[in-house]
């Protein structure tokens, strides 16, 4: 997968899960198993976000790109004739 987590990221990840899991589930999960969580998560559900994150991102830029050619184009002197 793409996306790199440090040792401390996908550890408190890995805690993220194992709290959720007794929180929510009522269930304690092992380490392993919330790694396995992890991955599933990283590998199916990330590619997901990260695409719709591009798109938000593509049209925030288009937006400042017209914004920005708006300014130039007030830069503009008119030609005498």
């Amino acid at each position: 997968m793409f996306l790199k987590l440090t040792k401390e990221q996908q550890q408190l990840m890995i805690s993220d899960i194992q709290y959720f899991f007794s929180q929510e589930r009522d269930e304690e999960i092992t380490e392993f198993a919330a790694e396995r969580v992890l991955d599933f998560v990283k590998e199916s559900l990330a590619p997901h976000f990260y695409n719709a994150a591009v798109l938000d991102v593509k049209h925030v830029v288009e937006q400042q790109f017209s914004s920005l050619e708006d300014e130039i184009l007030t830069l503009e002197r008119p030609i005498k004739r």
